[in-house]
């Protein structure tokens, strides 16, 4: 086509195509002369008449095809019949030179299209002249004149339609030939029922001329009503094209073919040159930079538009029309620069956010080569759809990537991690292995205690860029729990990825600052290969599990995952079993370990306070099992609440049994957040109070710090119960987390117990003394208790008496004891019976 192989002789050649018809324009009127005669009253009335007839275009649709009824043919008729040849031609040359330049002085188009719409009416005009002074005419009552003028129209019609086929064959090809061509048959209805009504006219007036007045009210009424109707249509058309374009653009983003279907549709409906979207890059989207053009095939990233405009756009969040016209200096060089006529840009919104810009360029075809407000105000329609269905889209993006994506570090989430291991599963390559490596961090607890959470982001973000720096190429990584990572790639063989843990875990490793502080780093790194050890990826993840927690005590920090390694994991299962059997045995036992006051000692009156109650289970097989291991067991599998209510049932009792003087025993008895949780916990435990006879008051409840922030919403209701009935509740390990006694005042916390790391560290370390003086002093202003916990030597006792600590708790005092043990220390105290020298603060 000669727009894309010679653009230079495409701008000359739509002069040429102007120039083309006024030349045989030229010609014809000097082949008819300039008649003797010109009568000014008919020129006028009938040069009047194609102006007012010119713009009335009745457009009606049948079967999806449009028939044009102009009234313009209507007076052409009248003066084929009236006018001689060369006045025919003469005022329907004025009358479209009127009519056009009204519109290049009112609107916004340039001299091209008014002169080659000019040029092409008068060439209909010439021909249908052409033909009649060929042919004759006769009365206007004999039916040849009907068919004389009848073809005339016609014949216009057709001429029109060769000259409008021969430039579109130059321009564009057999295509625009063929569009041109086809329902051409269906188009000559139009006017042919206009030349039929401008014989009906010519019949009456030839009757007797008073019935110019009835046509003339009629042709008013005509007028009115045509021009409401065209506007009505209008409307019409435009509601028609906003919903198809609306259930366009529904079923586009079905399809993920918003953008492509979107610009396509959109050019069509302002008959454009070009329409583009362009959205910036943001965050993890890209730029969207997407063209359709009148001769490309698909989209392209040919953005014709101006970029200044687009950000101009994009930064006031205002529509914008500019035409050569209407434009300023320099917007105007902009477009000239551009080579472009006009231009309309629009927002794309997401709520009071603008993400991006839509435009379109140079309006072609039809009557106009402009846009006009309304083309604006209907492209801000549909703006508004497609910033919709495309906020929509992002948002279903956006909500696809946070479910496969840890927000903190941008990797991958536990689910698609999982994912991506069963598909790299999936695919067996020989001589290759599947490595799953397995990070923990270590230290990150000390981290967040001592610099807070933050600090503790920065470290995890810190490590994973470290993680992804040094990764085999095409590794997949993920974060699949707080301070667990995984990478995931193809090795030669097992003992290559062994190499490549202990590399990678040199490379994370090392200090980095946060705050001015140097923060250490360090892993241990579980290693498990397929086809090797595991089958699929939940039993591949469970093994690199268990590989990364015998890591931690491994020299190097890392573990090959073998099978000895599931001992651990089958004595977890057999304890979880074995924990059910001892609960409803009642073979879990109770210690006890004294609070003691310290501004006495012991052997003075009132020395012993309280008492906690600490679970201990004496396995048959296993000796001793830590608390430590088999509370998370319990939690685990349901059994919490049975343990719990064991321990406090048991508690209570022995808190009534070694009741002194002033009544039963305090006794304080370990909970976790998720028995807070539960909704009847208040209920059973007034319950149990109740069947012991033991006050509330005398009941202290421990939770650790950090489970008391981090649970604070879920865990308020059940507080507030118990302190509703009189339950002390206490703060266990104080210090460790990130909290303040201010933010535990918002619960009602009547007790701290200051962590016995900085307790057994205050005699050497003048930090861990400034930490509990600091701690002591914030509680005397919020009137809360303190207790001491892990003193084990006489000069910490004194150190804290000194700093007016009034209890404390540790082996200095005493171990936990068996309950009858406890009891024998309880009366050996003082020489007599401890029950009678209880006295609580």
């Amino acid at each position: 086509m000669i727009r894309q192989r010679h653009p230079q002789i495409f701008r000359i050649l739509p002069w040429l195509f102007t120039a083309l018809p006024f030349a045989l324009i030229a010609g014809t009127l000097v082949r008819f002369g300039l008649p003797d005669s010109s009568p000014p009253v008919q020129l006028a009335l009938f040069a009047v008449g194609f102006a007012a007839a010119h713009s009335l275009l009745i457009i009606q649709y049948f079967r999806h095809h449009r028939i044009a009824y102009s009234l313009a043919d209507i007076p052409l008729v009248l003066a084929l019949f009236y006018l001689d040849p060369f006045w025919v031609i003469a005022t329907r040359l004025a009358a479209s030179l009127f009519v056009y330049a009204r519109r290049y002085v009112v609107q916004d188009i340039g001299a091209l299209k008014p002169l080659f719409n000019t040029s092409l009416t008068t060439l209909g005009a010439a021909s249908a002249t052409v033909f009649v002074a060929a042919v004759g005419l006769r009365g206007a009552a004999d039916p040849y004149t009907w068919l004389v003028l009848i073809g005339a129209t016609i014949i216009a019609g057709v001429v029109t339609t060769v000259f409008i086929s021969v430039m579109l064959l130059i321009i564009d090809g057999w295509k625009s030939l063929l569009n041109a061509w086809s329902g051409f048959l269906l188009n000559m209805v139009g006017p042919v029922l206009a030349a039929s009504t401008g014989v009906l006219v010519l019949i009456l007036f030839e009757a007797t001329l008073w019935t110019a007045v009835p046509v003339g009210i009629v042709t008013v009424a005509m007028l009115y009503f045509a021009r409401n109707y065209i506007a009505l249509r209008r409307q019409r058309q435009v509601l028609t094209q906003l919903n198809d374009f609306t259930q366009l653009v529904s079923d586009s983003v079905r399809s993920n073919r918003l953008i492509d279907a979107m610009l396509g549709r959109l050019r069509e409906i302002l008959a454009a040159e070009a329409a583009t979207v362009w959205v910036p890059a943001e965050g993890r989207y890209s730029e969207i930079r997407l063209t359709a053009g009148a001769d490309d095939v698909g989209l392209t990233d040919l953005d014709p538009v101006p970029v200044v405009f687009q950000r101009e756009v994009i930064a006031s969040g205002e529509s914008m029309l500019l035409g050569i016209k209407n434009a300023t200096a320099e917007q105007r060089a902009l477009l000239e620069d551009a080579d472009l006529r006009n231009v309309m840009l629009v927002p794309l919104r997401a709520g009071d956010d603008v993400y991006g810009c839509l435009s379109v360029a140079d309006r072609m075809g039809g009557q106009e080569s402009s846009f006009l407000p309304v083309d604006l105000q209907l492209l801000e329609t549909v703006a508004a759809h497609v910033s919709v269905a495309v906020d929509n889209s992002r948002l279903t993006d956006q909500l696809r990537y946070d479910a496969y994506h840890d927000p903190l570090t941008g990797m991958a989430s536990r689910r698609r991690s999982l994912e991506a291991l069963q598909e790299a599963l999936s695919i067996t390559v020989p001589g290759e292995v599947v490595a799953v490596f397995m990070f923990d961090v270590d230290s990150l607890h000390e981290i967040n205690d001592a610099l807070g959470h933050e600090a503790g982001d920065t470290a995890l973000k810190e490590f994973a860029k470290r993680l992804k720096d040094h990764a085999p190429a095409a590794s997949f990584l993920g974060r699949i729990d707080s301070d667990e990572f995984i990478l995931q790639t193809r090795l030669a063989s097992t003992d290559e990825a062994l190499d490549t843990a202990r590399r990678l875990r040199a490379a994370v490793q090392g200090p980095f600052e946060v705050g001015g502080v140097a923060v250490s780093l360090s892993a241990a790194v579980g290693v498990v290969t397929h086809p090797d050890f595991a089958a699929d990826a939940d039993e591949l993840l469970k093994r690199a599990d268990g590989a990364t927690r015998q890591a931690k005590n491994a020299a190097d920090g890392v573990q090959l995952y073998h099978s000895g390694l599931e001992s651990e994991s089958l004595r977890r299962i057999g304890l979880a079993s074995d924990l059910r059997r001892a609960l409803d045995r009642g073979q879990l036992e109770v210690h006890f370990q004294p609070k003691v006051r310290l501004d006495r000692a012991l052997g003075d009156s009132g020395a012993v306070m309280g008492a906690e109650a600490l679970v201990r289970w004496p396995h048959p097989t296993f000796g001793l099992v830590a608390p430590e291991e088999f509370i998370p067991i319990a939690g685990s599998t349901g059994q919490l609440g049975q343990l719990t209510e064991t321990v406090l049932d048991e508690a209570l009792r022995r808190s009534a049994e070694w009741a002194g003087e002033d009544g039963a025993l305090p006794m304080a008895v370990n909970l976790s957040p998720r028995t807070l949780a539960d909704a009847d916990f208040p209920d059973k435990v007034a319950a149990l109070l109740e069947r012991h006879g033991v006050p509330a008051e005398r009941l202290t409840f421990e939770i650790t710090e950090d489970d008391v922030v981090s649970g604070e919403p879920r865990l308020t209701p059940a507080l507030d119960r118990l302190h509703e009935m009189g339950v002390r509740l206490s703060v266990d390990d104080f210090g460790t987390g990130y909290s303040s006694l201010a933010y535990l005042r918002r619960l009602p916390v009547q007790e701290i117990k200051i962590d016995l790391r900085f307790v057994q560290g205050m005699a050497t370390d003048a930090d861990d003394r400034a930490i509990v003086e600091a701690v002591l002093g914030l509680a005397r202003h919020f009137a809360i208790d303190v207790v001491a916990e892990g003193i084990e030597a006489h000069q910490t006792v004194e150190q804290l008496r000194g700093l007016q600590c009034e209890a404390g708790q540790g082996y200095y005092f005493s171990r936990p004891l068996p309950a009858d043990r406890f009891a024998a220390w309880l009366a050996q105290q003082d020489g007599g019976r401890g029950q009678s020298r209880l006295r609580v603060v």
